[in-house]
């Protein structure tokens, strides 16, 4: 049976802890047939995120019997793909197909389920394609059995239904609503608790329920504990389902691909003297935001900076994608060419901070003399001696304005360089 509806639920706060979950609004498409439409799913769906303070406002096309083949080719489907504006679009296939040798899979499931993931990201790249994992039939797969043995159970039949769609989420990049496994883990420990219709396959309404449930934290990313909305079930029940439900997704949200494809920002900076070459290294994103710590921000993604003054400078990239962001801070360090931050055990500098005088010692002493210089950040020369033979070296800095300074200190023994940061403090 097919159901065009449209569901807007207003906002309204469930306690403080919805209060802290809620005010989210997201747009849902369900493509699927009567395991979508049996106790309307959708529509639960929106009751449970109301009792959040969350909305969701859905349509759906569910004929019964329907497959993923027949929907890459429906109308009404395809209509509703090209109309856009959907946060998700839930694709279910026909509750046997998955199930199937893998050799069938391949050719009847896998190309459509690929087939519709590409028409919904044309229509739309910020649109998340969202499976919808089923579950084994109560007693197997009868029809099937006598041809395909691993389906004549159960746990065989569910098994193949986890690991198929499975597949299909991770190679069209898209996210899991395992409802089959939250079954499972029902069936499992709450074995009273009937999640099956009375024929064995379409779920009941706390079958539904659960489906719903996992829904709403794959959506949301919200705890399911949260919510209050219990549908016709008593209060024990529906707990037990919540419960399950935060154990299984909640819990484990990457493991279905929950979040694995969002924007993670990240880059290297290159620093030549003034100019500073970034290299992103963001993945899942396509809009840049740069703010280069000096006033200068940029949208591309791989800048070429030119700073005008030394110094540290705090670098912010957002990468994003759709409404999602990441973002990575990193400290540069911006010198002259030819300068280059050198250090050693083998001198110290103090005090640090100084003023009035600032000695350096090398291990050895500057056997063969020394040249000592204090530059300003940018690599102006303030002070500069040079000496002979000595065990350690002292520079006045009376008369220097307080900041951060280099001290550069060249060992005439060895021609070795040292260079360092030294402040120098008011007197």
């Amino acid at each position: 049976m097919k159901k065009m509806i449209i569901s807007v639920l207003m906002i309204i706060s469930a306690g403080l802890s919805a209060q802290s979950q809620g005010n989210q609004l997201r747009y849902v498409l369900f493509l699927g047939n009567s395991y979508t439409a049996a106790n309307n799913l959708p529509q639960m769906l929106s009751d449970i995120a109301l009792s959040t303070g969350n909305t969701v406002v859905f349509n759906s096309n569910t004929p019964g019997g329907y497959t993923l083949q027949a929907h890459s080719t429906n109308q009404e489907t395809l209509s509703f793909i090209e109309s856009g504006g959907w946060d998700f679009v839930v694709l279910q296939e026909q509750s046997q197909l998955p199930a199937l040798p893998i050799e069938q899979v391949e050719h009847m499931v896998f190309p459509f389920a690929r087939k519709l993931d590409s028409l919904i990201n044309i229509s739309d790249p910020c649109v998340e394609t969202l499976f919808y994992m089923t579950w084994g039939r109560k007693n197997g797969d009868s029809e099937n059995c006598p041809q395909w043995p691993p389906v004549c159970t159960y746990e065989g039949m569910d098994s193949l239904l986890a690991l198929r769609y499975k597949m299909m989420a991770d190679s069209n990049m898209a996210i899991l609503a395992p409802v089959g496994r939250v079954w499972h883990y029902l069936r499992t420990f709450y074995p009273g608790i009937e999640l099956y219709a009375s024929d064995g396959s379409h779920p009941s309404v706390a079958g539904t329920y659960a489906a719903a449930l996992s829904f709403y934290t794959a959506i949301f990313r919200q705890d399911p504990i949260q919510v209050t909305y219990n549908a016709s079930l008593d209060q024990e029940t529906a707990g037990y389902i919540r419960n399950a439900v935060r154990l299984v997704v909640y819990d484990s949200l990457t493991s279905w691909n929950i979040g694995l494809y969002d924007p993670a920002a990240g880059f290297n900076a290159e620093v030549n003297g003034f100019e500073v070459s970034f290299a992103n290294s963001s993945q899942y994103a396509d809009q840049y935001e740069w703010d280069f710590g000096d006033g200068n921000t940029s949208a591309q993604p791989n800048p070429v900076h030119i700073y005008n003054a030394s110094g540290d400078y705090e670098v912010r990239l957002v990468a994003g994608h759709c409404n999602m962001s990441d973002i990575e801070t990193q400290a540069i360090h911006v010198l002259p060419t030819g300068i280059e931050m050198v250090s050693s055990s083998m001198t110290r500098i103090f005090p640090n901070p100084g003023k009035g005088t600032v000695t350096v010692t090398g291990r050895n002493g500057f056997l063969e003399g020394y040249t000592f210089e204090l530059m300003t950040m940018d690599g102006r020369i303030i002070r500069r001696e040079t000496g002979t033979m000595t065990d350690s070296l002292t520079m006045d800095v009376t008369g220097v304005q307080p900041g951060i300074y280099l001290l550069k200190v060249k060992d005439l023994t060895d021609n070795t360089v040292f260079i360092q940061k030294v402040i120098i403090s008011a007197p």
